[in-house]
């Protein structure tokens, strides 16, 4: 059988995965014949494995061999390539897309009136908030550096404030960040919504991603 998509390019997916688990505190990564598996060992997300080139085979053989609920794949491939290979007990999540960009330190931009810019480091995660008058976050984001890649991680911003930039204050400030610490190349996942900010911003498409995740 052949493969449903062309492999993206696997240095790429690994330094995301590199990335991810210093943002977001789990075990190392590791390598395994189709990708890289991540014990995350939380309720409902228990493990990922992340799978550059998710060919028929491929799929057959983890979703007859991962048999433990809240296991997840990280598919590089768009949805309609891999559905038909899913058991009924996988469950299709929303799409994502991978999407890099290179990183140039510039000016740390200014908070728009009303906000205050908050910029945290800690265990080589830097977390950029800004805050309402009242302290409430309005909008968030964090990067950690591996490597010359920067992966940027739970960028969001609260109902109430968006359709204002804050967004992209926020990404602009962790590109620069993650730039002034030897970071090259910013790597993200997003969803369909966030697509279209990171766009604005100068990130392009790497690769379509599908997560599914045991039942």
């Amino acid at each position: 059988m052949t493969e449903v998509l062309k492999p993206a390019h696997s240095p790429t997916v690994r330094a995301w995965v590199d990335g991810w688990v210093i943002s977001r505190n789990t075990p190392r990564p590791v390598r395994e014949p189709w990708g890289l598996r991540v014990d995350v060992g939380l309720p409902g997300h228990v493990a990922r494995h992340i799978v550059p080139a998710p060919t028929p085979e491929v799929l057959h053989h983890l979703t007859t061999t991962l048999t433990r609920p809240g296991t997840w794949l990280k598919l590089c491939a768009p949805a309609e390539a891999v559905a038909s290979y899913l058991p009924p007990a996988w469950t299709v999540k929303d799409r994502e897309f991978m999407m890099t960009a290179p990183l140039a330190r510039t000016a740390t931009p200014q908070a728009p009136p009303g906000y205050t810019l908050a910029i945290t480091t800690r265990a080589g995660v830097t977390a950029a908030r800004l805050l309402t008058a009242a302290g409430e976050v309005a909008a968030r984001g964090q990067v950690a550096v591996a490597g010359s890649a920067a992966v940027v991680d739970q960028v969001e911003t609260a109902a109430g404030h968006r359709r204002r930039g804050l967004g992209t204050i926020i990404m602009n400030t962790l590109a620069s960040t993650a730039a002034s610490r030897g970071a090259r190349t910013g790597i993200l996942v997003a969803t369909s919504d966030g697509q279209a900010l990171y766009e604005t911003v100068g990130w392009t498409l790497h690769t379509p991603m599908t997560a599914v995740v045991l039942t």
